[in-house]
């Protein structure tokens, strides 16, 4: 077992480190990612995926260790960024050996970086990779956690929708609008469920037979169609769901919704996408401020978790979306910008604190 590279200035990225572990005999090859801790320890989870190469790796956990800064800040925790991939396929090599070998090097970093569920990884698993660190949160409830963080991912993705639907139709409802959710995973069901629960239609895709299999069973008043035709389709709101990059220079031009709004982290898939979204008249909230639930639930183990405390914490999230929508337009920015600007004005503001000495 080894670090096989560590980066303690990673340059252009601007991240405070970048660790690449590998542990031979358990085929474990992974990457942290901290991009700040600023306002505290980097928190952000483990995404266990079959990259195709090591540079598309790392593109990931940098790209995802950054939004976790920006996140943590506009949910108004006491956290930095930070991530870790796994790289390889999980049906395969995954193993209490190679998730226990990914949680020494956690403990390694003494602190610096909490760990907790992503795509690939589950509750289950940060029970054992905790059996090497503590620095770990999304554990079951047997053992002292949150349990599953997708819960509140899902509630929260909600109240920023309502909160667009806000600005946008003039009410904070989704009843009478039709929804379309890209990706019924561990996100995308909840989500459903909120929203059918809330009056709206909904019409969804996914790559996974299992999840359509799921919504045919659950909800057999849910439209299944394949991506392009969602994409395309006569929607209100459109819900990325599943893997970052969904807002591309071919799915933007496509899109029929005048809101979108999802769970998918990263969804811009090049900066400049969030100025052809304004000048097309599409409303976007950014992804990492209405998919800030998961976090909220994750980070309240820290201090001893408490279900009503983090869900409470979560239905805010509606309070700063409609805020950040609020500034985009008396700043005349789209609100990624806005978002951009009130999460580096914490991590400045409340980070520079850190500089003052008490003894």
């Amino acid at each position: 077992m080894g670090v096989f590279a560590s980066n303690d200035d990673p340059g252009s990225s601007g991240h405070e480190q970048v660790v690449f572990c590998q542990d031979k005999q358990t085929g474990l090859k992974a990457i942290i990612g901290i991009y700040s801790t600023a306002l505290g320890p980097a928190l952000g989870g483990t995404r266990f995926y079959p990259y195709a190469s090591e540079s598309d790796a790392l593109a990931d956990v940098l790209d995802l260790s950054r939004g976790m800064a920006y996140k943590n800040a506009l949910a108004g925790l006491d956290l930095g960024g930070g991530k870790a991939v796994i790289w390889g396929d999980p049906e395969r090599i995954k193993s209490e050996a190679l998730l226990r070998a990914f949680g020494r090097f956690v403990e390694s970093l003494a602190g610096r970086y909490y760990t907790a569920c992503d795509v690939g990884t589950y509750v289950a698993d940060m029970d054992v990779i905790a059996r090497e660190t503590s620095y770990v949160t999304g554990r079951s409830v047997e053992h002292g956690g949150a349990g599953d963080s997708s819960i509140l991912t899902a509630w929260g993705v909600f109240q920023g929708m309502r909160a667009a639907a806000e600005h946008v139709w003039g009410t904070p409802t989704l009843a009478g609008r039709r929804v379309g959710v890209a990706g019924l995973g561990k996100v995308g069901k909840y989500l459903v469920g909120h929203l059918i629960e809330d009056g709206a239609e909904v019409v969804a895709t996914d790559v996974n037979p299992k999840a359509l299999q799921w919504a045919r069973a659950t909800h057999p008043q849910v439209a299944l169609v394949d991506d392009a035709a969602l994409v395309a389709a006569d929607i209100d709101v459109y819900a990325p769901c599943a893997l970052g990059g969904a807002l591309d220079d071919d799915t933007v031009p496509a899109l029929r919704a005048r809101v979108v709004a999802g769970a998918a982290n990263n969804q811009l898939a090049h900066s400049g996408i969030e100025k052809i979204l304004a000048d097309r008249g599409i409303l976007y909230t950014p992804d990492y401020v209405v998919n800030a639930g998961g976090v909220i639930q994750v980070a309240d183990e820290i201090e001893g978790f408490n279900f009503e405390r983090a869900k409470l914490r979560a239905t805010r999230i509606y309070d700063t979306t409609r805020e950040i929508l609020r500034l985009a337009d008396a700043e005349g920015v789209p609100p990624a910008v806005a978002a951009d600007r009130l999460a580096e004005r914490r991590m400045a503001d409340v980070g520079r604190l850190r500089t003052i000495h008490l003894r």
